[in-house]
């Protein structure tokens, strides 16, 4: 194996040319194993450069100070439970990072609002927690009855980081060859069903699904364990609370209920959709979180000064979480 050649190389440099080659060229040889090595490999490769510092120190070739020394071990340790993380991923050397690209490309395609008519606008924003590539929240949306009908699922995946974003773009996929499948009102169920027979340890998910008649404004608003949905009415300037709540997480119950609003978008009224991200922070309630999303978006939205990307800067509840938001605006 070329690395462990080069290990061998590395001792002897280290042995008869410390000023040139110090015992921290072993970082460079296992950062190059790390990126580009199965476990197997990294474990032979890491194997040898202990073998070789062991074998330096022993016969006086070369002395190491403890501090090298700690941080050499220190670095093995890393390396192996880092490509041991990766590969439970199904991951492997180098492309494992384009396929996380690929993967989160999907993901954000699967995302994409179809074209709508004059009158119409969805925005929408999305972050995930401490700025990872992968968020456990996402969005689908069609249109169904020969254009007549949008249908848009904000969802939250359980979890966080690259194993809720794996479960998320399996999730997007199914969920868009679901929606407009179907009528809106067994949207949810089907979500339900799938998700059990995926029989994940941590598998459940929230969501909010909202069927929006495009000619006449009339829609309907189902949640399952999600936080409810806010009409904007622009003719009062008031902010409603879409009452929905007490419909399960999906994924957990056999035999769901869910509730479904229905009401009328008239020209000028917004439907707001967002995830726990938005309006949870640790010790507050959530109602107190929802007040203060509904604060920002009076001030952006109500005033024509922004959109979802401005809403989701004005709430400030932290990255620890991810955190999604998603405007239907009638013109």
């Amino acid at each position: 194996m070329l690395l462990v050649l080069l290990v061998a190389i590395a001792g002897a440099g280290i042995a008869n040319l410390r000023d040139w080659v110090p015992p921290s060229v072993m970082l460079l040889v296992l950062l190059v194993a790390a990126f580009r090595l199965r476990l197997v490999g990294v474990a032979i490769v890491s194997g040898a450069i202990s073998a070789e510092l062991g074998f330096l120190d022993v016969t006086g070739l070369a002395v190491f100070e403890p501090g090298v020394l700690i941080v050499l071990g220190l670095a093995l340790v890393f390396a192996i439970l880092f490509v041991r993380g990766r590969e439970r991923l199904g991951l492997q050397g180098a492309a494992s990072d384009l396929m996380l690209v690929d993967l989160r490309d999907r993901l954000e395609a699967h995302g994409g609002i179809p074209t709508l008519p004059p009158g119409w606008r969805v925005d929408s924003a999305l972050r995930s927690a401490y700025a990872e590539a992968f968020s456990g929240d996402f969005v689908v949306a069609t249109r169904a009855d020969g254009g007549r009908l949008l249908e848009i699922v904000l969802v939250d995946v359980s979890g966080k980081g690259q194993a809720a974003g794996v479960r998320s773009l399996l999730l997007s996929g199914a969920f868009g060859g679901l929606l407009g499948a179907m009528p809106p009102e067994e949207f949810l169920f089907a979500a339900n069903e799938y998700l059990l027979r995926q029989d994940w340890a941590e598998g459940f998910a929230t969501a909010v699904h909202v069927a929006v008649r495009l000619d006449t404004g009339e829609f309907w608003v189902s949640t399952a364990g999600h936080p409810p949905a806010v009409h904007l009415h622009a003719g009062s300037g008031l902010f409603q609370v879409i009452d929905t709540i007490g419909g399960p997480v999906l994924g957990v119950v056999g035999a769901p209920r869910f509730r479904t609003h229905s009401a009328t978008m008239l020209p000028g009224d917004a439907l707001m959709l967002y995830t726990d991200g938005m309006v949870e922070t640790p010790g507050s309630d959530l109602e107190l979180g929802i007040d203060r999303l509904m604060g920002v978006a009076e001030l952006v939205i109500a005033t024509h000064r922004g959109g979802a990307e401005a809403v989701l800067a004005g709430v400030r509840t932290g990255d620890n979480d991810d955190r999604a938001l998603v405007l239907i605006y009638r013109d």
